[in-house]
């Protein structure tokens, strides 16, 4: 059994590439996934999903299903965070997310989440424009499929208030915020200044799965004491938020702070909120 499931299945597609003589352009026209992706899989930073699996089987049909086997079979002995959380995400029918300090991932507007992204150390044009592409489709992919799951977000009052890109970006973001709680699937409430047990990190819960993420990356943990742990956690912050009416009340008085007459107040505030 290797030591790290997703570096060995990632060794395993880059020697049958090599073989071939093939760069990662070239697999990647032939799998239809992106190079960028790819590399990332074979140099063991990004664990493997069923359908790469597949598409690996596909390309390399003489292994006579190796990758799908070797996935499948490793899920159940696999360390979980070498687990792929977008996979189990994907799948999800319940989704309840919390995110402190600023507006979670799923809920950025393209304007916000470009102005955090390019505040992250040595980020490059390329890097910027490649991670915003990603989190834009990940908001399509989870929110607006065609069967999505509930979605339950808590959102930091603070984060409101916390100056990112300019006044216009924050209220678009109010506005995107009021926008997807609207949803008929999804339910947004406001966490106020309060003392709560969940400032180390955020944290994402599913049926079976829980994602917590801190400032290096991320864990996916699958077991069940864990995950509810989690629910509980995110049961606790959301008895201490307002109801979703006062919630839009709330994102509507931001909002209209950012798109004042006052430009100048919107950030000050935002400086010492």
């Amino acid at each position: 059994m290797p030591g790290n499931p997703a570096a060995h299945f990632g060794k395993q597609l880059k020697k049958e590439r090599t073989a071939r003589g093939w760069s990662l352009d070239d697999l990647s026209r032939q799998a239809g996934i992106a190079a960028g992706h790819l590399s990332r899989i074979e140099n063991g930073r990004r664990p493997p999903t069923e359908a790469i699996a597949a598409a690996a089987d596909k390309v390399f049909p003489e292994r006579r299903g190796w990758f799908t086997e070797y996935y499948l079979e490793s899920r159940t002995w696999m360390p979980a965070g070498f687990r792929d959380w977008s996979e189990l995400e994907n799948k999800a029918a319940r989704l309840s997310v919390w995110s402190p300090g600023i507006v979670h991932g799923l809920l950025q507007s393209e304007g916000y989440a470009g102005a955090l992204l390019v505040t992250l150390p040595g980020a490059t044009a390329e890097a910027v424009g490649s991670r915003l592409a990603a989190r834009m489709e990940r908001q399509r992919r989870v929110l607006m499929r065609d069967d999505p799951p509930r979605a339950w977000f808590i959102v930091d009052h603070a984060a409101l208030y916390r100056f990112v890109g300019s006044p216009a970006v924050m209220a678009a973001q109010c506005a995107q915020l009021a926008e997807t709680a609207r949803l008929p699937h999804v339910t947004v409430q406001v966490l106020p200044a309060v003392a709560h047990p969940a400032t180390q990190s955020g944290f994402t819960v599913t049926e079976g799965a829980a994602y917590a993420e801190h400032a290096f990356g991320g864990y996916v943990f699958t077991d069940e004491q864990t995950v509810t742990g989690a629910t509980s956690l995110f049961d606790t912050l959301r008895c201490e938020c307002y109801r979703a009416s006062e919630s839009l009340a709330v994102i509507g008085k931001a909002a209209g702070l950012w798109t004042g007459e006052s430009r100048a107040t919107a950030a000050r505030t935002a400086a010492t909120a």
